[in-house]
């Protein structure tokens, strides 16, 4: 059986294949705006998991979310968009898929994850259930199909100042090259968690993980 290696947003060149993805395996449909303003604000959150049989040049997963203030008061991770190909579902590629980018959250100090799925995907609401998502709230013909959605929630616990203070211990540890894959996992300023006015909130019902 093929690893899979995952690895962040790359760029333009991403772009078609995620969007096949996303196209192939989610109902809801996105124009090519939707997925650059993801993705070109948010490219760090955004990852995609490739086998490493080298006969599979294509991502077989992929997720893109975003990150930004809500209402003055949170920190607030969004996933937008998950979808893995049929044919590699049931290896914890999805898992590994939102593990990484809540990780990369962790770094811009996120408050909480959210994310909207169709109420009777059970096999979605049993992979954030496991990942300790909870449901919020039921959102009656949320999607344009005319389905109802649950609203799933991640509160965040903040990282404590020894366990940050460990961090670094360990870090100082690490070898010249492994300490310096580390650092560049570790955001940009310019990444940090944003207030955008132009997209808010209650648009993000428009954007759904499925």
């Amino acid at each position: 059986m093929a690893g899979i290696m995952y690895r962040q947003y790359a760029g333009e060149s991403d772009l078609p294949h995620i969007m096949s993805l996303v196209q192939n395996e989610l109902s809801e449909p996105y124009v090519v705006y939707t997925y650059r303003y993801f993705l070109h604000q948010w490219p760090h959150l955004a990852f995609l998991a490739f086998p490493t049989d080298h006969g599979h040049s294509d991502p077989v997963g992929v997720i893109v979310c975003k990150q930004s203030m809500h209402r003055n008061l949170s920190n607030r991770g969004y996933i937008a968009m998950l979808s893995v190909s049929k044919d590699w579902r049931k290896r914890g590629i999805a898992s590994a898929l939102v593990t990484n980018s809540i990780e990369a959250m962790k770094m811009d100090g996120v408050d909480e994850v959210v994310l909207e799925t169709e109420f009777d995907n059970n096999a979605a609401l049993s992979l954030y259930e496991s990942l300790g998502f909870i449901r919020e709230k039921r959102l009656y013909r949320f999607y344009l199909n005319g389905k109802d959605a649950f609203r799933l929630v991640l509160s965040v616990p903040p990282s404590s100042e020894n366990s940050s203070d460990t961090q670094s211990d360990d870090t100082d540890n690490l070898s010249a090259s492994t300490r310096s894959s580390v650092s560049s996992r570790r955001r940009p300023p310019p990444y940090r968690a944003i207030r955008i006015s132009p997209y808010s909130d209650d648009e993000d019902d428009y954007v759904s993980s499925r």
